[in-house]
């Protein structure tokens, strides 16, 4: 069985996670969920890339490569960029390999303008509110297309 490739892109403040607001957020950091994905990724076939930046054009950049490079998804955490990013949405747009939109927090119970969400509008499906596990169901998503 040929492994699978699936991309994992984090955008800004991700890199704070375990710090950053943990009753929203949760206590793990990304390197905790980068490890939780590759570890089910070996049972599913699948090989994980994670990647985090709190660069916008870095994860259009990202987009496009893990298009390039075959890969059979990715799950995107654009973190704020979700709510504001019409490059990112442009970006999903331009690529044929499916995009699951991920969350720790559910954005429908926060914030008026958590509501609208960009790259949903151009995402296969999305998965929030289970916090690190959002994450592992978004995995299991793909492993599925």
């Amino acid at each position: 069985m040929t492994e699978k490739l699936v991309y994992v892109l984090n955008g800004p403040n991700l890199n704070r996670l375990g710090k950053r607001e943990p009753a929203i957020y949760g206590s793990q950091t990304l390197d905790d969920i980068g490890a939780m994905l590759e570890e089910r990724g070996k049972t599913l076939g699948i090989s994980v890339l994670l990647f985090q930046s709190n660069h916008e054009g870095d994860l259009v950049d990202w987009l496009h490569e893990a298009e390039d490079a075959g890969a059979h998804a990715v799950l995107l955490n654009a973190g704020a960029y979700t709510h504001t990013s019409v490059a990112l949405l442009d970006a999903i747009r331009s690529i044929t390999a499916p995009v699951i939109e991920v969350h720790l927090s559910n954005p429908h119970t926060r914030e008026d303008f958590r509501h609208k969400s960009w790259v949903g509008m151009a995402a296969k499906g999305t998965i929030a509110g289970f916090g690190a596990q959002s994450y592992m169901l978004a995995l299991e998503a793909a492993a599925g297309l």
